[in-house]
């Protein structure tokens, strides 16, 4: 008989680990530690791009947020709570940041390299621990399962040897009652059966024979199957013991509850709440915006004042120069002031007159009844209709002044007054006044 057996041959007839070949789910949990540790790593690798993405979407909606908080309504100590919120969403993406780093660069690093050193492929397949595994339980079952063998071979030859006992048995008894009875078939019959009882007691000897050698064998067999296996019950401690420590890192590295930064963003968070007063924020606003606000009441101006007075609050500058537009110099002369591009301007001097009503801001009726809007559009020049196109971008900052963009049309209906002002009609039909050197003339 060969000194090898084949696992095909044995007939499991019982889920116990004792049973031939059944040590091999035992050796089978040495190559699932090793997909185990892949499973972790794809488990912390899918919980990183969670925490990434959760940080991503935080700062993505603090900084919406906090946009549309400075550009609304809200003001005082309330702006600065509810911007809190964004300061929170800003703070707690870091954290959830260092998070994901901490899961990668420290946990999945640690178990990928503990899965680097406890498990090392072969060249021909599989890994060096599970042939361990394997060679070490077949090794300590080869002698009971080749004595085992045998048995079932004593066992099998027993039986036939009883069921051919039987059979001739029953031979010689139906030969006894046939009436044409033969004298030597019925001796031959009869030492069939002596035969056969003979052959019985040969082989359940041994069988027995067989049943005590293998009952000899079963104490070593225990013993040796009992040191395989707790040499790879270690191997699975200190499998199971390194994910228990390092799922305790995890949990540390995602819990932020204990992380001090944390609280202090929730705290930082409360107490900007909680200092929000609201008679501080009616204060504010009653002062930069209602009846707190300063104001420069008109007074009685002298005449002479009024001519050397400096530009009018529709003094502009041109975008790309850093000069006023025109206007009366500012020595006091009667001059017009002299702009960079050309050395000697035409002199405009106003024509004051006594019976002008004009020089009244409030009276724009010519009758001087003084009950005219003061923000109704001043006297213009002869009306001329020229189309002019915008060089620059312009907002009205009064209620009498357009805004259009760079490269709008539009019609001026009037010439430019002495300080750099022209009225215009939008094609919608609204008209103002805007600053004659932001167009030109369309040729």
């Amino acid at each position: 008989m060969s000194g090898t057996y084949d696992d095909s041959m044995i007939d499991v007839s019982s889920d116990s680990f004792w049973e031939v070949g059944n040590y091999k789910r035992t050796v089978r949990r040495v190559d699932d530690g090793h997909r185990l540790c892949g499973d972790l790593m794809n488990c912390l690798h899918e919980r990183a791009r969670i925490e990434k993405a959760y940080a991503q979407q935080l700062t993505e909606w603090g900084k919406r947020w906090r946009q549309l908080i400075e550009k609304g309504p809200q003001y005082g100590s309330l702006e600065r709570a509810w911007s809190a919120l964004c300061t929170e969403a800003e703070k707690v993406s870091e954290l959830h940041m260092e998070v994901k780093a901490a899961l990668m660069g420290e946990d999945y690093e640690k178990l990928k390299g503990w899965q680097r050193d406890s498990y090392h492929k072969q060249m021909i397949g599989g890994f060096k621990e599970t042939k361990e595994a394997e060679d070490g339980f077949r090794k300590a079952q080869k002698p009971w399962a080749k004595k085992l063998k045998e048995v079932e071979t004593m066992k099998k030859s027993y039986h036939s040897a009883c069921k051919e006992e039987k059979l001739a048995a029953s031979r010689e008894t139906n030969s006894k009652l046939e009436s044409n009875n033969n004298p030597d078939t019925q001796k031959k019959l009869q030492e069939k059966v002596e035969k056969c009882q003979q052959e019985v007691q040969k082989t359940k000897e041994r069988y027995e024979k067989s049943i005590d050698e293998l009952n000899k064998l079963t104490p070593p067999y225990m013993e040796n199957m009992e040191q395989v296996f707790e040499q790879w019950q270690q191997f699975e401690d200190k499998r199971i013991n390194f994910f228990k420590e390092l799922l305790l890192e995890v949990k540390q590295h995602l819990d932020l509850s204990s992380n001090h930064r944390f609280q202090t963003v929730y705290h930082t968070l409360e107490d900007t709440i909680s200092a929000t007063d609201a008679e501080e924020d009616l204060k504010w606003f009653r002062s930069n915006h209602g009846p707190g606000m300063p104001m420069n009441w008109p007074q009685f101006e002298d005449w002479s004042i009024d001519i050397n007075r400096t530009l009018s609050r529709r003094e502009k500058k041109k975008p790309s120069e850093g000069v006023m537009l025109t206007g009366i110099n500012q020595t006091g002369s009667d001059q017009p002031a002299k702009t960079g591009s050309s050395a000697s301007s035409v002199e405009k001097t106003p024509d004051w007159s006594d019976e002008d009503t004009s020089c009244n801001p409030f009276s724009t009726n010519g009758d001087g009844s003084g009950d005219g809007n003061p923000f109704e559009d001043e006297p213009t020049s002869p009306v001329v209709s020229v189309p002019v196109r915008a060089l620059y971008d312009y907002e009205g900052q009064e209620q009498d002044e357009l805004s259009f963009k760079a490269g709008e049309e539009f019609t001026k209906i009037g010439e430019e007054d002495d300080q750099g002002w022209c009225k215009g009609r939008l094609k919608g039909g609204q008209t103002g006044l805007y600053p004659a050197n932001y167009v030109e003339d369309i040729q």
